[in-house]
């Protein structure tokens, strides 16, 4: 059992941690007061990265990415969360379920995704199928040997900058002792393919600058070249794409909270009151104590659940296990690093409260809480029969 960090690994954190100080954090109190990613500072970004050789780090050598192993990657996802995420998005870690591309679909989304050439978005929740996935409404039906989707989608990341969406819909209903069980099936759609329209959507307080859209489609046609992976067979790809994204938000919000946590440990060190620093107090002290333990635990929770995929071993639990623990720590350290920073905290010259907002959503998206001690749970009774 080692736990220290190779060579390489050492120059990834390191390299990725130089290039969030360098290149975003510079962006970010712009972004924070428009909401906006100026289109100059996004292509530079995203230049920067491509030059690096870090664009597609999630992809392997076989189809032009660099090739790291899951671990390699949670890394990267780490230190890239300590940056604004409107800003790192263009850093480029395109779907990972575009490796299910086949024939034409290789040369028109993977290879141009990986490359940088184009920009991809997924999506999947709909205004009355969050956590309930199968509830979607969203259907794709034959007509004249084409698919015809109809219906939306909503809380769509990065789709304003998508060249193409990869969209999960229906496509049929089994009948099942459990009751109705619709069949899912997963599409390539290009952008200003007719009948599919991408809109603005809600204003969210988490992530400023990183939008969702909606999608709305109407009679939009497609081909079956347009279907990634099997008709039916959307839950096989789905789940691929699952573990990576819930082992980014735990990984990110590690990375995040180290952040915060160094402005909290620096300013318990340096502010003073009743004729010395806070830090001396147990009242804030034990805070800090309690955040730095927090923080380590979450950070080899998520490496571990890393190294499992890497060794081919089961992780559907640890990585839950990992999702839930990270986002709910992010979640106390940034409360207890506002309280640290008192009134200044909530004021919009510190970066504290921002931390504060944007760690709201990561116990919700890519898997709420709950859905995570489900599967957690599940995963322990089911061999006993229970």
């Amino acid at each position: 059992m080692h736990f220290g960090l190779t060579d390489e690994q050492e120059m990834i954190v390191s390299t990725v941690r130089s290039f969030v100080e360098n290149e975003i954090y510079p962006h970010e109190t712009l972004v924070e007061r428009t909401g906006e990613v100026p289109a100059e500072i996004a292509q530079e970004i995203k230049q920067k990265c491509i030059d690096l050789g870090f664009y597609a780090s999630n992809f392997p050598e076989s189809v032009g990415g660099p090739g790291l192993s899951h671990v390699d990657f949670a890394l990267v996802e780490r230190e890239l969360g300590r940056g604004s995420m409107a800003l790192t998005h263009f850093f480029g870690r395109p779907q990972n379920i575009l490796m299910a591309c086949k024939g034409d679909q290789i040369d028109k989304y993977l290879m141009p995704a990986v490359r940088g050439e184009k920009m991809d978005a997924l999506a999947m929740t709909e205004p009355d199928a969050g956590s309930d996935v199968r509830g979607m409404k969203c259907t794709a039906t034959r007509e004249g040997g084409d698919w015809v989707i109809n219906g939306s989608k909503h809380f769509i990341s990065g789709a304003e900058h998508a060249d193409f969406v990869i969209v999960f819909v229906a496509t049929g209903v089994d009948e099942t002792p459990r009751g109705p069980k619709k069949r899912i099936t997963c599409f390539l759609v290009d952008r200003g393919t007719p009948g599919f329209e991408i809109a603005r959507g809600y204003n969210s307080v988490s992530h400023r600058g990183y939008k969702n859209s909606i999608l709305y489609f109407d009679n939009c046609r497609l081909s079956d070249a347009q279907v990634l992976g099997d008709v039916d067979g959307g839950f096989d790809v789905m789940n691929e794409w699952l573990y990576a994204t819930r082992i980014t938000v735990a990984t990110n919000s590690v990375g995040r909270a180290r952040r915060v946590f160094d402005h909290a440990l620096s300013y318990a060190a340096e502010r003073k009151q009743f004729g010395q620093p806070i830090g001396k107090f147990q009242g804030v002290s034990f805070q800090i104590a309690d955040m730095i333990t927090e923080i380590d635990a979450a950070d080899l929770l998520t490496l571990s659940a890393a190294w499992r995929l890497d060794q081919g071993l089961p992780a559907n639990r640890e990585i839950a296990s990992a999702k839930v623990y990270a986002s709910e720590m992010l979640a106390r350290v940034t409360d207890r690093a506002l309280q640290i920073h008192g009134g200044m905290g909530l004021m919009d010259e510190l970066p504290i409260e921002r931390f504060w907002r944007d760690a709201r959503v990561e116990r919700i998206w890519d898997g709420t809480s709950e859905i995570q001690r489900h599967i957690i749970s599940r995963d322990l009774f089911r061999p006993l029969g229970a």
